[in-house]
């Protein structure tokens, strides 16, 4: 199992998931928003570690 850290963007959200992204020319991972902090929006940056993900840095 691998447990980071890795560095995403939310590069959407719809309903109940999200899209990430780790770079423009990356593919996008599908995560349920209930394992994203609550008050994440798109363009949010996010740091996956230890199974859990946490705000590193708000889109403005």
């Amino acid at each position: 199992m691998d447990f980071g850290p890795y560095e995403y963007t939310v590069k959407r959200i719809d309903g109940d998931y999200a899209y990430l992204v780790m770079d423009e020319s990356s593919e996008e991972k599908c995560v349920a928003r209930a394992l994203l902090p609550e008050s994440i929006r798109e363009g949010d940056r996010l740091l996956y570690e230890y199974l859990q993900y946490s705000i590193i840095s708000e889109n403005v």
